[in-house]
This record gives C-alpha cells, sequence and structure tokens, in this order.
C-alpha cells in the first residue's frame, strides 16, 4: 500500500461505519486528550518543563503524611525511615523504563501494557487494577479532605465527603489543556504551605528531631526489623501504580531531539520515577508530624493530615490564621491530585470498556462511574483501615508494574524477544499474550496468599516481595519459553511510512481515516483490510464486525 492511500468508493454503508457515525461526538472528544489513542505530536505544544511541571503537580496528595504517619506510629522511626527508602527504590527502578516509554512513544501506561507483555484483551486486567488504584486514592484524598472541611467549617463527614466528590467535576472535563494550568499555578502555594512549617519547627524546636528519630512505635521496640520493614514497605509499594497517572501527563512531552535532549530527560526523570523522591520526602516528614503531635496532645489524631499540620501552624502563627491556612492546604492538595485521579480512572474505564463491548461511551461516563466508586469508599469510612486496603492492593499494583517493567527492560533490551517498538492496536497484536498475564496472575495469586497468611505468619511480611520477584523471575522466563511469538500476529500494518523518523521520534505524517473521517499521525493508523484506506486505532477498536481489522501472518 503506497503512504497516501486514497478513500474508496463505497456505494452501501456498512455496519462499522455506521456505527462509527453514530458516536461522531465520541470520536471528537477523544481528540481534546486523546482518550485512548497515541499523543500526536501536533498536539504536544507544551515544553518539557511545564509537562514536568504539570505531572508533579498531581502528586501533592496527603495521603503520604497519613501512610507515612501510620507505618510509624505501628513500627517506629528507623522501621518506617527504612520501609519508605525500600519501597522507593523499587519504585524509582521500575518506573523509569515506563516513564521512558510514555514519553518517548508518547502513549499511556495501559498502551505500553498491550504490545509489552499482556496483548489487546490481555491488558484489560491491567487496565482494572489501575482504574481501582485512582478510586482507592480519590476516596483516601477525599476523606482527608472532609476532615479538614469539618475542623475548619464544621461540616458533617458524608457532606465533606460529597463535596470533595463533586467539585473535581468541573476540573476534569477538559483533560489535559486545564489540567496543565491548575497545576502550574497552585503548585509554587502548595510548595509553601506544605515545607514551611516543617522548616520552622526544626529551627525553633530542635528537639523534635531527637523525639523523631527515638521513637519506638506502639510495635516496637526501637530496633530495626525486618518484618516490620517489609510491611511498612508493602504499604509504601501500593503507590507503585502512581506510575500510570504520571505516565498520562509524560505522553504529552514534545519529540526528543538534540536541542532539547538534556531537558528532555531530565523532564522525563523528575516528574516519571523521580515523584517518589518528593513522595518518600512526605511520608518521612508524616512520621515527624505524628510524632510532634503525640509529644503536644497525643496520638488519636496523629495520622490525620489536617491535625499535623493545624498543630504545625500552631507553632509559628497566631492562632486566627492557623485552621484557615491548614484547610487551605488540605483543599488545594485534594483537588490538585483528585482531578489527576478523576481523570486517570476516567481513562483506564474507557479503555476497558470500548475494547470488550466495542463501544466508545464518552470518557466523561466514566469519571461519573470512577466518582461513584470512591464516594461509596469514603461513606463506608475506608481511613479507618487504610494500612489494610494499601497493604493487599500493593501486592497486585507490584505484580503489574514489574512485570511490564521487566518485559521493557529485559525482553525487549536484553533478550529480544519483545518487539522494541511499543505496539497497542488491534490486529497487530494477539488477544492474550501469556508472557504477561500468567506472570502477572503466578505474581499477584501467590503474593496475595502470603499477604491473607495462607502461606503462614512468617511469611506474610514478605508478600510484597514475593509479587516483585515472582514477577521479575517469569516474566523473561515466560518469554523464552514462548520464544517471544504471542507479541505480534503481524509485523506489517499495511503501510510504507515508518513509524519512526529519522531521530526515532513518532511518525508526525497525517493520514484521514476512512470511518471517522479525522485526521491522525501515523502511529495511529493502520491499514483497513476491507477497503483501499486507512483505520485509527479507536475506529478499530469500535469495530465490532472485525470489517477493518487486519488478519494474522504469523
Amino acid at each position: 500500500m503506497s503512504a497516501e492511500p486514497r478513500l474508496a468508493e463505497v456505494t452501501e454503508p456498512d455496519p462499522a461505519q455506521q456505527a462509527a457515525r453514530s458516536t461522531d461526538q465520541a470520536v471528537k472528544e477523544t481528540l481534546e486528550d486523546y482518550t485512548l489513542r497515541f499523543a500526536p505530536r501536533s498536539y504536544r505544544r507544551w515544553t518539557p518543563m511545564v509537562v514536568a511541571t504539570t505531572a508533579l503537580g498531581g502528586i501533592a496528595y496527603m495521603a503520604d503524611f497519613s501512610i507515612g504517619a501510620g507505618i510509624g506510629l505501628a513500627h517506629g522511626t528507623g522501621n518506617a525511615l527504612l520501609a519508605i527508602a525500600v519501597a522507593a527504590v523499587v519504585i524509582f527502578v521500575t518506573g523509569f523504563p515506563l516513564a521512558y516509554y510514555g514519553a518517548r512513544y508518547n502513549i499511556d501506561l495501559d498502551l505500553i501494557t498491550r504490545g509489552s507483555g499482556f496483548g489487546y484483551f490481555g491488558s484489560v486486567l491491567t487496565s482494572v487494577i489501575f482504574a481501582s488504584f485512582t478510586f482507592i486514592f480519590f476516596a483516601l484524598e477525599g476523606s482527608i479532605m472532609a476532615q479538614g472541611l469539618k475542623l475548619g467549617l464544621g461540616l458533617p463527614l458524608w457532606l465533606g465527603y460529597l463535596v470533595s466528590t463533586l467539585m473535581v467535576i468541573p476540573l476534569v472535563i477538559y483533560g489535559m489543556t486545564a489540567l496543565s494550568k491548575l497545576q502550574v499555578w497552585t503548585t509554587p502555594i502548595w510548595l509553601l504551605l506544605m515545607v514551611g512549617p516543617l522548616v520552622y519547627l526544626v529551627a525553633t524546636d530542635p528537639g523534635s528531631v531527637d523525639r523523631f528519630l527515638a521513637y519506638a512505635g506502639t510495635d516496637g521496640d526501637g530496633g530495626v526489623n525486618t518484618a516490620s520493614v517489609l510491611l511498612g514497605a508493602g504499604v509504601c509499594l501500593s503507590l507503585i501504580a502512581q506510575i500510570g497517572e504520571q505516565i498520562d501527563y509524560l505522553r504529552f512531552m514534545p519529540p526528543k531531539t538534540e536541542a532539547n535532549k538534556r531537558s528532555w530527560w531530565t523532564a522525563v526523570v523528575m516528574a516519571g520515577p523521580g515523584w517518589v523522591v518528593l513522595g518518600a520526602l512526605k511520608q518521612a516528614i508524616g512520621v515527624f508530624l505524628a510524632v510532634y503531635i503525640i509529644a503536644e496532645v497525643g496520638a488519636s489524631a496523629a495520622p490525620e493530615p489536617i491535625q499535623q499540620f493545624k498543630h504545625a501552624f500552631d507553632a509559628m502563627m497566631p492562632s486566627w490564621i492557623v485552621l484557615p491556612l491548614a484547610v487551605a492546604l488540605v483543599v488545594i492538595s485534594q483537588i490538585k491530585i483528585n482531578v489527576t485521579n478523576a481523570y486517570s480512572g476516567s481513562l483506564a474505564w474507557t479503555n476497558s470498556f470500548t475494547r470488550v463491548t466495542g463501544r466508545y461511551p464518552g470518557r466523561m461516563v466514566f469519571v461519573l462511574v470512577n466518582l461513584g466508586f470512591a464516594l461509596a469508599l469514603m461513606e463506608a469510612d475506608m481511613f479507618s483501615f487504610l494500612n489494610s486496603i494499601l497493604g493487599f492492593y500493593s501486592n497486585c499494583a507490584i505484580a503489574w508494574v514489574v512485570t511490564v517493567a521487566t518485559d521493557i527492560g529485559i525482553n525487549k533490551y536484553v533478550l529480544k524477544l519483545s518487539p522494541h517498538a511499543p505496539e497497542f492496536r488491534r490486529g497487530m497484536l494477539y488477544a492474550v499474550n501469556p508472557v504477561g498475564v500468567v506472570s502477572f496472575v503466578a505474581a499477584s495469586g501467590l503474593s496475595i496468599a502470603m499477604y491473607f497468611h495462607a502461606l503462614g505468619d512468617t511469611l506474610q511480611p514478605y508478600s510484597p516481595v514475593a509479587a516483585a520477584v515472582i514477577a521479575f523471575v517469569l516474566t523473561p522466563l515466560m518469554a523464552v519459553v514462548t520464544k517471544g511469538r504471542y507479541y505480534l500476529r503481524r509485523t506489517d500494518d499495511g503501510i510504507a511510512e515508518p513509524l519512526l523518523d529519522e531521530d526515532g521520534n513518532p511518525s508526525a505524517v497525517v493520514y484521514t481515516c476512512h470511518v471517522c473521517r479525522q485526521q491522525f499521525e501515523r502511529p495511529d493508523v493502520a491499514a483497513c483490510r476491507t477497503h483501499d484506506a486507512v483505520v485509527c486505532s479507536l475506529c478499530l477498536s469500535t469495530d465490532k464486525v472485525g470489517d477493518h481489522v487486519l488478519p494474522a501472518t504469523v
């Protein structure tokens, strides 16, 4: 087929064309934030630093303070800091290849997962895992905001949960364009409110540092204990799926060139795996503030960020301004992260639903679905059993992220059994690839069994380690056993134009999809099976009869 396919003459519109026209509005919606799609060069007008700032704005969540406080209160400062460090190293190492692939090839983590061991339908499983991550953490942040609204405005918790849920809807409608502005403008204020009190406390009360370092926890004697470190690390590792939300922004990075390679790499590392550096610092600050509160008023309020910052502000400011500032910090943080949670969760749900049903109902439908799940968790008082939820969830998240990272780092670059260039289009991939699916199911299943004491109390703390090790070992082993044959069902997409340009960036050559009549860049289209034309990836996904899907050749 030539690089410029012509639109074929068709006298009778086929069912796929009729379905595409009936969902024309949904197709146009995806052109705002490229839901389910490769993000084209024509849309990616932001500088690397703007993209990085937007991505980092999404980690302004207050949950880190609660997570750190919970681990510190249970296991002591020494065990908590080691647990935080162990988790941060794992998250950074596994997040690096994923962030690079998302930024380099301008696709989100679900699209990366499809071609990195899971297959076209196999990655639906991990999309649900990621969607669960977004509403769990939305509920956590919403609970923290409700605590702030109760303390500052006297709102009952149930009403605070509702307010924190509804207020993000107008902000998340317009995708990357609106979110980039929100995150860039609010980040300096958030940083000032978060760092200021900590600096003041350390400078004016050096004894607070000694009390922090000496705190033994309720379950320990102050010494370092391997089981305590691993239990704490397991809770922290529930955040490993945060890299998916970072990639939802990093996919809008500009092409990497000689002129911008330094700023490009800085942005990718800082806003990709580098998010965990700030996350770990916030967790450590959470331990510090919890210990400070225990010394001041007791342990009951120590895990609540609103109480942590209220007492921190109280030490440095007049009483009349303390509560407004604490509430402002909590509200700004909640908005910054929960627009990201709602946005990324809607992408994950939409992606799964579209592939399974062949219908695209519009991303806003799943914004509301995600918010509904989050609100239900809040009303069920998930904050009171936070560590149990996160400890269980981390096993699934670790198994998924480590599997994909290993496929990229080992199977693609070392064994060369996985195709180097990412692939996500229907027709090019097998429905299910046993490499990723078997590795993920085995790693998550066994680690969850360990977490619930099925293999004995001694092994229970090691469940996150098991999830990571099993996924890391099985992923290349399965690629070798299957000889990499289940990655691609065909190696040629029927278009002569290369996918990548001379610099290794996705090609910017434009084609017109003959189904929806919209223009898309080269990586987002494939040749049509029945017409001398091309079809975009979304129309391929919504083709219920498979009329346009290319046949297998391998």
